[in-house]
């Protein structure tokens, strides 16, 4: 088999793309919505900054409720509500966010938490049969992975892959570090590298679709209900925009055959482009680190960056 050895050597061209070769990307939103306390913003401020930026720009989205992050309470529900009222897709993420590799957690308990899931936003207005996998994992064993796959056609669920997978996550926990230390602190620096780290990431995943499919499929870009969402989405967005990047909606990128696709792996999971290398034997190519390296590369420059500052 081929090793990807030109993979991120592509990366450099796809820099300089213009909107002759535009790449499209769906934004899809995991974990919402979440009612913890952050820095700044209110559960209620979160919400509606992430809302108010789609709408700027014109985007429809996705949010993958996690029920037990607030859905299952009045004031939660309602904000996922303003999700749907807003025109975005209503998805599920599980109850409570288990893992299904974990040995301690049975088939049957992971598809209970959909169900559960499944009755508390089912009546929102913009619900799809839509399920997202808790850590992008589809289950340890076969027997996992293929009693969840059963369970999803015999429910009438999409698997609501991802292609372009986002650190977001890690760089909002630097966010909130800082501003629980500091609340008047200078995060310029941290939004600088999450734009960053976004279009890396989908600049080498568009390489990958390149490599692996021949074409650019319409990418699905996860990302999470959080505050670095709320704080800089308007900028994000604005960013792919300038990239000559289309957006779509994600109900028209899984339309793109190639979310048909089930990858034949053991332990099935993560971006569904990974997941296609890896059954192709392309198990660490080129550039496969900063694929899966959930951010340590920006935490670790931001870190350099504030010691450098400090002496």
């Amino acid at each position: 088999m081929k090793i990807l050895s030109t993979l991120f050597g592509l990366v450099a061209l796809l820099a300089c793309a213009t909107a002759a070769h535009a790449q499209s990307v769906a934004f899809t939103f995991d974990d919402g919505p979440n009612l913890e306390a952050t820095p700044r913003l209110s559960a209620q401020q979160r919400n509606a900054a992430m809302l108010a930026a789609l709408d700027k720009h014109g985007v429809k989205a996705a949010l993958f409720v996690t029920a037990g992050n607030g859905a299952n309470q009045p004031e939660g529900l309602a904000l996922a509500r303003a999700w749907g009222e807003a025109g975005h897709a209503i998805g599920n993420h599980t109850m409570t966010h288990p893992d299904l590799h974990s040995a301690k957690l049975t088939l049957a308990q992971y598809q209970q938490e959909i169900l559960d899931c499944d009755r508390i936003i089912s009546t929102l207005p913009g619900y799809r049969k839509w399920f997202r996998y808790t850590f992008l994992r589809e289950g340890n064993t076969p027997e996992k992975r293929d009693g969840m796959r059963a369970f999803l056609k015999q429910q009438g669920y999409r698997n609501a892959y991802v292609s372009l997978d986002t650190s977001d996550w890690r760089l909002n926990g630097e966010l909130a570090r800082v501003l629980n230390a500091d609340p008047h602190a200078d995060v310029a620096p941290i939004r600088a590298a999450y734009l960053a780290h976004l279009k890396q990431r989908a600049l080498a995943y568009r390489a990958l679709s390149l490599q692996l499919q021949g074409r650019d499929i319409a990418q699905v870009m996860l990302m999470h209900h959080n505050l670095i969402n709320a704080l800089w989405l308007d900028d994000a967005i604005a960013m792919f925009k300038d990239m000559g990047w289309t957006i779509t909606t994600p109900a028209a990128a899984f339309d793109d055959p190639v979310y048909r696709l089930e990858p034949d792996r053991p332990a099935a999971g993560q971006s569904l482009l990974l997941a296609m290398a890896r059954s192709l034997g392309l198990a660490k190519f080129d550039g496969w680190l900063r694929l899966v390296d959930d951010g340590d590369f920006e935490i670790e420059a931001l870190q350099r960056q504030h010691a450098a500052q400090a002496r």
